[in-house]
């Protein structure tokens, strides 16, 4: 569980600040001083803030200590980290001429990484901190019907829907409604994506010191979004059908936390879809300590026809209180950011009044045209999902022939498999990936409780062609990772 008050980065906070240095040129040294050069102008590592000792950094980089010695040498001849004998090395007090603005960044949070690489662009890299597509064939056949149409009614209008477009409102609702749970128009917030949405939810029941209740593993751009509210992390665990139950309500009963926060279907990054019996039973839980719950369906996107089961609301009883999030970003296209979410028409208004507040409402244009592509969700998912599954077999029979040693269980569905690295802690290899134009999500920024810290995400949903280059540079890395002498004994650990 994280811990309240003042924030003290630790070790790897102060690592993650520079995290993506080797993807810098030039010789290995000056990338890493560039790297650090550049968190300390930025003000994410502050004056006075201490740096990991030399042997320390070399170890956790996975690099010669000559080159950390070098890096810092190179810092401290330019005047941004001092050493004192006893002190050791921190950031200098007068590195900065003016006090930093700040940058942004979460206290505590994991995700730093993954939004600067949205913030960068594309580059060499194979980043797996993304496991969007492209976008499928029906949206350019919708954009230029809703380009040849008459839209003049519409533009005669001031163009402010805060709640959303009522066409969208009521297409979603159908929507939700042929999945097995029966909406209104009026149960719809629409939203710009399933992050807004969910930083919209947020806002609503999350207060500091409270808490968030979420699985473990979870997604860190999530874990972030509640830490941003000062919002504590406590976790359950998941098994083979979803969230353990007995852990549920050992957790509610010992604290009520503010929000419950789940990815049933599909879940990021395990791929386990959560049973329709498990659903039940969470809810009833959830029901029963008048904790709400919210489920993030961002991830519907299936690698087989078999059916899944209705969202988690459907089988919550009546009063509960379940808010389900969705977006069309996995199954259409992530560029058409729009997203929304589900729930008793009152807390819609109330989310409503907070989307206004942040944006006056969602671009108008973009709306008309996922009113068109909502109707069509359920059969694009049906069309793409033989593709999704090729691609999952062929990464399978890849790992399998080049790196055997590596363990994962087959995903139910969503965008990638959940890996366990025997005996290699998952931050360190990912520090080796990058050097070999691999980006890695290791499953520390997952899991606050550290029991996942071998694991790491790699998705499917890339190109043959690019699986092909992306497995060839995971064997190069773990060539040069287990090189560096024997692993550590390692006891098996089930995937999730």
């Amino acid at each position: 569980m994280d811990e309240p008050g003042t924030f003290r980065p630790t070790e790897s906070d102060v690592i993650d600040a520079f995290a993506g240095w080797a993807t810098g040129t030039g010789p290995l040294y000056r990338r890493l001083a560039d790297g650090i050069r550049k968190a300390i102008q930025e003000g994410t590592l502050p004056p006075g803030q201490r740096m990991p000792p030399e042997r320390r950094l070399a170890t956790v980089l996975r690099v010669s200590r000559t080159t950390v010695v070098a890096a810092y040498e190179a810092l401290r001849d330019a005047g941004l980290i001092e050493s004192r004998r006893g002190s050791g090395t921190q950031v200098a007090r007068n590195a900065l001429r003016r006090p930093p603005l700040t940058d942004g960044r979460v206290p505590g949070g994991k995700a730093t990484s993954i939004y600067q690489r949205l913030i960068d662009g594309p580059a060499d890299l194979i980043s797996l901190t993304c496991s969007a597509e492209g976008a499928v064939p029906e949206l350019a056949v919708a954009l230029r019907e809703l380009a040849g149409g008459d839209l003049s009614v519409l533009l005669d209008e001031p163009g402010y829907h805060p709640t959303g477009l009522p066409e969208l409102r009521e297409a979603i609702a159908a929507y939700l409604a042929d999945t097995g749970l029966p909406t209104a128009p009026d149960q719809i917030l629409v939203t710009t994506g399933a992050h807004q949405a969910l930083a919209l939810v947020s806002e609503l029941y999350l207060r500091p010191g409270g808490a968030a209740l979420t699985e473990s593993p979870s997604w860190p751009c999530c874990l972030d979004l509640f830490r941003a509210r000062g919002a504590l992390i406590e976790t359950v665990p998941l098994d083979d059908e979803g969230p353990d139950v007995r852990a549920l309500a050992e957790a509610l009963a010992a604290r009520r936390p503010d929000l419950i926060y789940l990815m049933p279907t599909f879940h990021n990054p395990t791929g386990l879809l959560t049973s329709a019996a498990r659903r039940r039973r969470v809810a009833e839980i959830a029901a029963r300590y008048d904790v709400p719950i919210l489920e993030d369906n961002a991830y519907i996107a299936r690698t087989c026809l078999d059916a899944t089961p209705s969202l988690l609301a459907a089988y919550a009883p009546r009063g509960a209180e379940v808010l389900s999030a969705g977006s069309l970003a996995k199954v259409i296209w992530a560029g058409l950011r729009i997203g929304w979410v589900r729930g008793p028409a009152e807390i819609i208004e109330r989310l409503a009044r907070r989307k206004a507040l942040a944006d006056l409402g969602s671009p108008v244009i973009e709306q008309l045209l996922a009113a068109r592509l909502v109707p069509q969700m359920s059969r694009i998912q049906a069309a793409r999902a033989p593709v999704r599954e090729a691609r999952l077999d062929h990464i399978e029979k890849l790992l399998r022939e080049r790196l055997p040693s590596w363990r994962w269980r087959r995903p139910d569905g969503g965008s990638g498999l959940w890996i366990e690295l025997p005996g290699v802690d998952a931050t360190e290899f990912a520090h080796v990936a990058l050097r070999h134009g691999v980006e890695v999500v290791p499953g520390a920024t997952t899991d606050p409780t550290g029991t996942h810290d071998r694991y790491m995400r790699v998705p499917f949903t890339y190109s043959v062609e690019v699986l092909d280059r992306l497995v060839d540079r995971l064997e190069r890395a773990w060539s040069e990772i287990t090189r560096h002498g024997p692993l550590e004994p390692h006891h098996a650990q089930m995937v999730v």
